[in-house]
């Protein structure tokens, strides 16, 4: 199980490997371009190669990148339909040219008229961003906390999805806050026993690749999504003890997008507060 976090790749993006060395983190997520615009530059080759180099050397690996937050796969806007499935493709491709792992993402939302009636839109969409990004790199959804009329908030739905897709290259990244504001009582034994064999159930363990590791400011079926910083929220350590010891996640890298003890986003006393549960349950990063 390795532990790492969202790092900034502002001023060219192998300086993410930089702060992630900084931090101690073992896996790390990127933006490929401003997450509140749809505007996107290539990243020159030098730079790309020189991510992929610092990762090798500095051992800092998976890499994932998160799309940005304006995609919407479920719009009736079709000029920001296409701007979404572009905005993928490009994230995507970056994804190969650095070795990430895959682009992580949020569906969208279907804006009051429910998941049948834009499923087939959603489909669509998943397909021209996998044929416009060959290779093996992940499309990734992440579920949500269920607030408003966003897709994915129960795993019926992101399995629904990823089956009418029916690509193997569609996995999924569960975000713990998440997971506690929709409903899913992932801090208990029994709570979180359920919601796994769900996910199982509805998606297939096999598609779990990330984990967004963040506590909860707001409690169990809350329906908002507010990260806290590990242990001070609703979900606490002994929560992430709890999470941390499920065999389902043994080896899926735990990925922090905390607000921080300084507001800054993930730091080190947050990822310490992961590797000492870590250790206390006796597992290591590899």
């Amino acid at each position: 199980m390795r532990i790492g976090a969202h790092v900034s790749a502002a001023g060219g993006i192998s300086k993410a490997i930089d702060r992630a060395a900084d931090l101690g983190a073992e896996t790390i997520q990127i933006f490929a371009s401003a997450p509140q615009a749809w505007a996107a530059k290539p990243h020159a080759e030098k730079e790309t190669e020189s991510f992929k180099a610092k990762a090798a050397e500095r051992g800092v690996f998976p890499t994932f990148i998160h799309g940005v937050y304006l995609t919407n796969l479920a719009t009736e806007n079709p000029e920001n339909l296409v701007k979404g499935v572009s905005s993928l493709i490009f994230s995507l491709r970056t994804a190969g040219q650095i070795g990430a792992a895959g682009v992580i993402f949020h569906v969208g939302s279907h804006k009051g008229v429910g998941l049948d009636v834009v499923l087939a839109q959603i489909v669509d969409s998943f397909h021209k961003v996998l044929d416009g990004a060959p290779g093996d790199t992940w499309l990734t959804i992440e579920n949500n906390a269920g607030s408003g009329q966003n897709i994915g908030a129960q795993f019926s739905q992101v399995g629904r999805i990823i089956k009418e897709v029916g690509d193997k290259r569609v996995m999924v990244c569960l975000d713990t806050a998440h997971c506690l504001a929709s409903g899913y009582d992932v801090t208990s034994e029994d709570g979180l026993k359920g919601a796994m064999e769900e996910f199982d159930s509805e998606i297939g363990l096999d598609r779990l690749v990330a984990v967004h590791a963040n506590d909860s400011k707001v409690p169990l079926n809350s329906l908002v999504d507010r990260h806290e910083n590990i242990g001070h929220g609703h979900i606490g350590i002994d929560g992430f003890r709890n999470i941390m010891s499920h065999p389902a996640f043994r080896e899926v890298p735990f990925l922090l997008e905390v607000p921080g003890f300084d507001g800054k986003g993930p730091d080190r006393p947050n990822l310490e507060a992961l590797f000492a549960i870590r250790q206390s349950l006796g597992m290591s990063k590899d």
